[in-house]
């Protein structure tokens, strides 16, 4: 199992992601490896990020989308046969039993997997970002499953990402893309929201048309009341279609 974190100018928050990552990996009967791609960083990124277990690409893409298919493809250096791959974003932490919970549905033989994310710290935001925000990602979870994508909480197949034709060079969207197109080609992509990754409500995000600048948004947007529908929304790897 391979673990792919692009990270723009992420010194601060990528140690924590890291350490949960590891830990995740930690007691894993498979090999696995930690890729992070540190993309066109002006700060420390790259050298917080070497620590046994991790290895450490640099690129100067500015383009998320770009970065997750370069870790990816240093990843896929042996072919795809045998290979799982998951990807979670710097700003984020994964549970301890992330790693368990991907392998079971490697194991089980999905294409692709979507997971969900919670934010646990709302201090950067107002009590209403938080309510609202909240309000709309339960309006897209359904009884068995849910209709949100985050790149924050992905896994592939690797055979599958090689026939889907990888990541796409996008600054954003570049993993609701990659679902779109496994269910345009009836792959396996299996929804589940059993095993959450905790993610930042920051307000200054790394890609445009972010989290944080959905977030953003909703502080100057009156809540919606209970009977509108899901909308499509950017949210850093987030869409309720």
């Amino acid at each position: 199992m391979a673990v792919v974190v692009p990270a723009h100018d992420e010194q601060t928050l990528l140690p924590g992601c890291l350490t949960s990552v590891l830990d995740a990996l930690r007691h894993l009967p498979v090999p696995t490896e930690v890729i992070v791609v540190a993309d066109d960083c002006r700060d420390a990124t790259a050298a917080v990020a070497e620590r046994p277990g991790v290895v450490v690409l640099t690129v100067r893409a500015r383009n998320v989308g770009r970065a997750r298919a370069a870790g990816m493809a240093y990843a896929l250096r042996h072919g795809p046969q045998g290979l799982w791959l998951a990807t979670t974003d710097a700003d984020s932490r994964v549970p301890r039993r992330w790693g368990g919970w991907q392998l079971r549905h490697a194991r089980a033989g999905t294409d692709l997997l979507v997971g969900t994310v919670r934010v646990t710290d709302w201090a950067p935001r107002a009590i209403q970002v938080r309510d609202r925000y909240e309000a709309r990602y339960r309006q897209g979870l359904t009884g068995t499953g849910h209709r949100h994508v985050h790149g924050a909480n992905l896994g592939c197949a690797a055979t599958a990402y090689e026939r889907l034709g990888g990541f796409a060079d996008l600054r954003h969207g570049e993993d609701h893309d990659l679902v779109e197109r496994g269910r345009r080609q009836a792959m396996r992509v299996v929804t589940d929201a059993g095993c959450a990754v905790r993610t930042s409500a920051r307000r200054h995000g790394r890609a445009p048309h972010g989290f944080a600048g959905y977030l953003d948004a909703l502080e100057d947007r009156p809540t919606a009341p209970s009977t509108v529908q899901p909308e499509r929304m950017p949210c850093g790897g987030c869409t309720v279609a």
